[in-house]
């Protein structure tokens, strides 16, 4: 899961090196830490919301699939 997170910030940003994905596990929940570069937040996040939005999705729908729950925060 942490792979597809990194995966899909590292396209929409553009230093793809500053991109940190930190993960804090617990018994059926995935917290997902994300920090991406100085002035990149924005791109993440998308017009409204509906970049991040679609990214959560994304994690919900593979994290179903194992009985898990996941969470992603983006950090500045």
């Amino acid at each position: 899961m942490k792979d597809l997170i990194e995966y899909i910030a590292k396209r929409l940003v553009d230093r793809p090196d500053e991109v940190v994905i930190r993960e804090v596990a617990g018994e059926t929940t995935f917290v997902y830490e994300l920090r991406v570069g100085e002035g990149e937040i924005g791109k993440v996040i998308g017009k409204h919301g509906r970049t991040i939005h679609a990214i959560r999705t994304i994690l919900s729908g593979v994290a179903a699939k194992e009985n898990k729950r996941v969470v992603l925060e983006i950090l500045e």
